[in-house]
Order: structure tokens, then C-alpha cells, then sequence
């Protein structure tokens, strides 16, 4: 490719340009020589792993909102409207009156196409392992409750109704 223009021709260049243009014709390196510098540059060059192009920066970054994420989810989750943190009954507003306390599981309950209500006097001793305070004096009581049973009489979910 000849990139001469008649302003930045120098007639004085000429007859060195063409012996090096000679010399250069003449000189031809061998086919393998191209292909082993290149295995060497890519030996002592590797190409770094996706992870190691990131900077520490932003690893950094990214492990700070990942665990901002992870402790706003757990607060949202601990909060949630309807449960108390530690509490270990589900509570269930059925008819917009007082909380049931549910025995079988939210979604077996929802899933319930029939569900009755049914009134039924407990005595205080069964209801001792639910929180119910009894005493010798009141033990032999029997406290009202309303209990959600499914089609089958299987009891879903009750409320206490009239403790004293």
C-alpha cells in the first residue's frame, strides 16, 4: 500500500524505501512461529475466571445487600398481621367475632367445604395444657367452648367462650 502524496514526498527517501521493501521480501519466518507465541502469550496470560473480573468492590457490595435483604425479610416475616412472635397456636377469625384456636392445619381447614359449629362444655382439666388456669377449687368446672368441626365431626379449630 502506497501512501506517498506529492506534498510529503521526499525524492530524497526513495532509494532507501525501495532496499527496504527488497530486504523485507526476502525475509519470511516460518509457519509455526506465530502459532507458539500465541500458546505462549495465552500461557503466561490466562484468561481470569468471570468471578475474578469483578472487583472486591463490588463483591462487597453485593454481600451487604444480600444480608439487608436477608434480615428486612426476616422482620417482615416476624411481623406478619395475625401471628405472634413465639406463639405457638394459629389464630383463625371465622365469623368476625372472637379468635378460634386452630388444631388442624390452615390450609385442611380452609379446604373444609362444610364446616358446622358446635357448643360443647369442657372441663377445665382438658384445657389445662392450653394455657387454661386451673385450681383445686376449680378444677371439677366445666368451661364453654365453641368448637369448628368438619362434615366428618373431625374438630378443626375452638374458642373459649366463657372462662371465669
Amino acid at each position: 500500500m502506497d501512501m506517498r502524496t506529492d506534498e510529503a514526498r521526499d525524492p530524497r527517501m526513495d532509494p532507501a524505501l525501495d532496499e527496504l521493501r527488497r530486504a523485507m521480501a526476502a525475509v519470511d519466518t516460518p509457519r509455526a512461529v506465530e502459532k507458539e507465541l500465541m500458546q505462549a502469550f495465552a500461557r503466561q496470560h490466562r484468561k481470569a475466571s468471570w468471578y475474578q473480573r469483578i472487583a472486591p468492590a463490588r463483591w462487597a457490595m453485593a454481600g451487604g445487600l444480600a444480608s439487608v435483604m436477608a434480615v428486612a425479610i426476616g422482620v417482615l416475616v416476624a411481623l406478619q398481621p395475625g401471628q405472634q412472635p413465639g406463639a405457638g397456636a394459629q389464630l383463625i377469625n371465622r365469623d368476625g367475632g372472637d379468635f378460634f384456636i386452630a388444631i388442624e392445619s390452615l390450609e385442611s381447614i380452609e379446604q373444609e367445604p362444610n364446616p358446622r359449629m358446635i357448643e360443647a362444655d369442657l372441663p377445665r382439666t382438658e384445657l389445662a395444657s392450653l394455657g387454661v388456669p386451673v385450681t383445686p377449687e376449680n378444677a371439677g368446672e366445666s368451661v364453654r367452648a365453641e368448637m369448628l368441626v368438619s362434615a366428618d365431626g373431625r374438630p378443626l379449630a375452638f374458642r373459649l367462650s366463657s372462662i371465669q
